[in-house]
């Protein structure tokens, strides 16, 4: 009788859903002791990486009045993010853009989207989600959680002047640390 011996090959490790990046989310905006440990920096945006599940990116960031992220997309990642307290507005882009080869593009009527997301509130995306973040609040701060997978490859940042969309530069991790 021939038996063959295999030895046991480690399961893949799978990658968290956009479903998952948001329950993480979910959860990290209940931890009061976690939210209330960010430093607030008056003048510009805090943050503080976390653990996130799956090897993913995770950040808990702090938005001073008035303050926002201008249009990005996060390339080829996932993600989700939730409002921990204060109230971020999201305007966002209901259209698939092509992800590479152009520089500017007129965009077309009805693509334009915008979400209040309050304490609590949040929001999982896919690829190439192309977005502004806000806190429109004259006096408060606002504190948010984010994850993303795969952790950022880059970022692609954009102007936006009427129906136009530019490309205007291309981050890699390297210019983040």
């Amino acid at each position: 009788m021939h038996m063959s011996v295999s030895s046991p090959v480690p399961a893949p490790v799978s990658a968290p859903t956009q479903a998952e990046l948001l329950d993480f989310v979910r959860r990290a905006v209940a931890d009061t002791e976690l939210i209330s440990s960010l430093p607030l920096d008056p003048e510009g945006r805090t943050w503080v990486r976390l653990e996130g599940p799956g090897g993913s990116e995770a950040w808990l960031i702090g938005w001073p009045p008035a303050t926002g992220t201008g249009w990005h997309d996060h390339a080829d990642s996932v993600g989700a993010f939730m409002t921990a307290s204060g109230e971020l507005k999201e305007n966002s882009l209901a259209a698939r853009l092509p992800t590479d080869g152009w520089k500017t593009l007129e965009l077309t009527d009805g693509v334009d989207r915008e979400r209040r997301l309050g304490a609590g509130q949040g929001r999982a995306f896919g690829r190439h989600h192309v977005h502004e973040v806000l806190n429109e609040s004259a006096d408060r701060h606002a504190v948010s959680v984010h994850a993303y997978y795969p952790p950022l490859p880059r970022i692609r940042r954009y102007s936006r002047s009427g129906r136009v969309l530019r490309l205007e530069q291309v981050e890699r991790p390297e210019d983040w640390q």
